[in-house]
């Protein structure tokens, strides 16, 4: 616990005296995929402005579902529209995680505009509910949904930080597949909410070998992602290409990659150098030899955040979403990920990967053996805490 502490601590000072950095991010085009367009963002205001025009243009109805909900420009802005229209008649339904906003103003989240309809998320709405450790899970879904016509999903969560300053993936998806993720919101509101209270429309699902919606529910203990993700290795021949904002494996999906490597795929993992959370960066470096012997490419993204969920392998699979390659997302937490066959979206994909790793730091393992002891006694200590992130 000394050991922690004193890391957060040095975290908090050093993240004082960061400077704001610049990283390159791409205007991608849609993209057709069976019935649906999908358009990749990477920069955060530009996805912001799509989302508003979304919102600006819905006529039925809005469901937004964000992890965290800054108080800033950009958090007013999305509550201060969603009152707009929902005065306009719009039909507006709102979610935010309560642990994730524990540092958010009461005031903020009391200002919602009463027509909103507003939903904070907590695990424990009953005090025995301390003892289901199904109940444990967080809501780190990131979703918009406008109209059954256009859909949003991915790693951004709402505010200013994350408009300019934190490199991400979201991808905005127009057709079919948006009705899903209707569903998908609906699903997850009705479950928290009396029958009175519920969303009564019903949002047509569809059968698309093209896209796959995989969804963590905690509550049932059904976790697809990271089966998604373990046969996805499984079948790689070429390359896997997997950008995470936390790297903390259980140990058959990191036997999976291991092997991919070990029968030859080129395994590159991109994760931040340093991240948001310095316990995670510390515990996830105790993982980096086993992954290096086994050849394995671990590559350190340099000067700002980077906190992308995403993966391409062969020029054939993608996935993008909200989960990350750690426990609490793939064993845990209530996530969302996009399952994409398509050859045009992988390219695009593998662009992105390119153009992320020219602001990377590869590790070797000689320099990392050769790391000073008292760093390896830290990451020895902290290990054990693996199995809870």
């Amino acid at each position: 616990m000394l050991t922690a502490l004193v890391l957060i601590g040095v975290d908090a000072v050093m993240k004082r005296k960061k400077r704001e950095m610049k990283f390159p991010h791409h205007d991608f085009q849609e993209v057709r995929v069976g019935n649906n367009h999908l358009q990749l963002f990477t920069y955060g205001q530009d996805l912001y402005n799509a989302m508003f025009e979304a919102i600006e243009g819905a006529q039925k109805y809005i469901y937004l579902e964000s992890f965290i909900w800054k108080n800033d420009e950009i958090g007013y802005k999305f509550r201060d529209l969603l009152a707009q229209k929902a005065h306009d008649g719009v039909d507006v339904y709102a979610i935010f995680d309560s642990f994730g906003n524990m540092v958010v103003p009461r005031s903020f989240k009391e200002g919602f505009d009463p027509a909103i309809h507003l939903l904070a998320f907590q695990a424990f709405r009953r005090p025995w509910y301390v003892f289901d450790l199904r109940r444990y899970a967080l809501d780190h879904r990131k979703l918009l949904i406008v109209d059954s016509e256009v859909g949003f999903v991915g790693g951004y969560n709402i505010g200013a930080l994350y408009a300019t300053q934190w490199r991400d993936t979201h991808l905005r998806l127009r057709g079919p597949v948006a009705s899903d993720l209707g569903q998908s919101f609906a699903d997850f509101w009705n479950r928290s909410h009396d029958k009175e209270q519920q969303i009564t429309q019903r949002h047509r699902h569809h059968f698309d070998p093209l896209i796959t919606i995989n969804e963590n529910e905690s509550l049932d203990l059904t976790f697809p992602i990271r089966d998604m993700y373990i046969s996805a290795i499984n079948k790689a021949e070429e390359h896997i290409l997997l950008t995470t904002a936390y790297f903390i494996p259980d140990h058959i999906l990191l036997r999976a990659l291991k092997a991919a490597a070990q029968r030859g795929v080129d395994v590159r993992i991109l994760l931040p150098w340093s991240s948001n959370h310095v316990l995670v960066d510390w515990i996830s470096h105790s993982y980096f030899m086993e992954c290096l012997e086994a050849g394995i490419h671990i590559l350190g993204y340099k000067d700002t955040m980077l906190h992308a969920k995403t993966c391409t392998i062969d020029d054939q699979w993608s996935t993008v979403g909200t989960a990350n390659m750690d426990r609490l997302s793939l064993v845990g937490n209530y996530e969302i990920n996009l399952e994409i066959f398509n050859r045009s979206f992988a390219q695009q994909m593998q662009k992105l990967f390119e153009s992320d790793s020219k602001q990377i730091s590869e590790l070797t393992a000689d320099n990392w053996h050769t790391r000073p002891w008292y760093i390896k006694a830290s990451e020895h200590i902290l290990k054990p805490w693996r199995f809870f992130m």
